[in-house]
């Protein structure tokens, strides 16, 4: 038998990992919306529903394959945390460097 990693090295690492895409994307997102004119309303859906097509795969995976739900389960847990993190401090932080 191979060996598993446990649930909550799992979530971390989701988490961390979508913290890092989304946090640095919306900064960006911030900039380029800034730069053209684009209303920030609307950049911010556009990362709402990217943060859903991300998580999309894992919550898939755990309404199909009901028979191993601990990965699935601890994977999308992780990576909506973290996506609802970075989509909640991002703003600050792009406030802070004067683009929102």
């Amino acid at each position: 038998m191979g060996e598993f990693l446990p649930d909550y090295l799992i979530r971390e690492q989701a988490a961390v990992g979508a913290l890092v895409v989304f946090g640095v994307l919306r900064v960006i997102g911030a900039v380029l919306a800034y730069q053209r004119g684009w209303r920030i309303s609307t950049m911010e859906r556009c990362f709402i529903g990217a943060a859903l097509l991300y998580c999309l795969p894992q919550l898939f995976d755990l309404l199909t394959h009901m028979s191993s739900t601990h990965a699935a389960a601890a994977e999308l847990e992780g990576k909506v945390g973290g996506c609802a993190l970075a989509l909640v401090v991002a703003p600050v932080v792009g406030h802070k460097l004067g683009y929102e």
